[in-house]
């Protein structure tokens, strides 16, 4: 008796389809992983300098006595690579985001395509704005205020490199998220996810959320706050501001253009 019973070709066209996803996904990340490790080798060379740049709005505000410590045994070596291949990454970004958009560009809409390498764009300069924020104003400006702060006490303010290096690290994403608002706002309503008008109607909540946020990730202190909580009220105007200049279209809908065949 013969099996009548045959694997629908659907299914293997399906599982085919699939695994070519995977195997290209493997591919993508393998690029954008190396193009990473590229950067960093690159820049190796120069750990000890960079982590100095990166250590300088600290010890800038250091008092007399006060110096950086180092309370782990490799602590001296891997922090400053730790953060050397922090720059790599935000320097080979673009092109881990170019690998991600060359992955699923073919699965979109043309207008799709065209809004979403804005987007990234702002969002990788935004973000970017974000930290150098962090770094110029709100590092100097927290850092001078704990240092006379703590003088008074008569105590030696003395940090460890790797609980600066996860402070620091906090503080970059969170206000680099941060500076990413106006593009989450212009998104929602560009896609029709929300009313601009009752995003303008939640705006007291948006208020008291950003400080609540600002008090989570920020050091216990006002000033350091409100440095976050601010910038967070005044970006969401922004994207406000920004997104009465936006069409509302259902997100994935395919133009006219788009849904006429071949």
């Amino acid at each position: 008796m013969s099996d009548s019973r045959s694997q629908d070709p659907n299914d293997e066209t399906q599982q085919e389809t699939f695994i070519s996803h995977l195997i290209e996904l493997r591919e993508r990340l393998v690029k954008a992983v190396a193009g990473v490790i590229v950067v960093f080798l690159g820049l190796v060379y120069w750990a000890p300098n960079i982590y100095n740049l990166f250590a300088a709005p600290l010890m800038e505000a250091l008092p007399k006595g006060g110096r950086m410590i180092v309370t782990d045994v490799t602590g001296s070596f891997f922090v400053p690579m730790k953060v050397t291949m922090l720059v790599a990454f935000l320097i080979a970004l673009p092109w881990v985001l170019y690998q991600v958009w060359q992955f699923v560009a073919p699965g979109l809409y043309q207008h799709e395509k065209k809004l979403i390498l804005p987007l990234v764009t702002s969002s990788y300069v935004l973000f970017l704005c974000g930290v150098a924020f962090a770094y110029f104003l709100v590092f100097p400006t927290v850092f001078h205020f704990m240092a006379h702060y703590n003088a008074p006490l008569g105590a030696d303010m003395s940090t460890d490199i790797d609980k600066y290096l996860s402070f620091a690290m906090t503080t970059f994403l969170a206000f680099g998220i941060t500076f990413e608002v106006p593009v989450v706002v212009i998104v929602l309503v560009r896609f029709g996810v929300v009313e601009l008008d009752k995003l303008k109607q939640i705006r007291p909540y948006v208020i008291v959320g950003a400080f609540i946020i600002a008090a989570v990730v920020t050091p216990p202190d006002v000033l350091s706050q409100l440095l976050l909580a601010v910038p967070l009220i005044a970006l969401y105007e922004l994207g406000l501001l920004m997104a009465r200049f936006v069409t509302k279209q259902p997100l994935g809908a395919p133009s006219a253009s788009e849904t006429q065949p071949d």
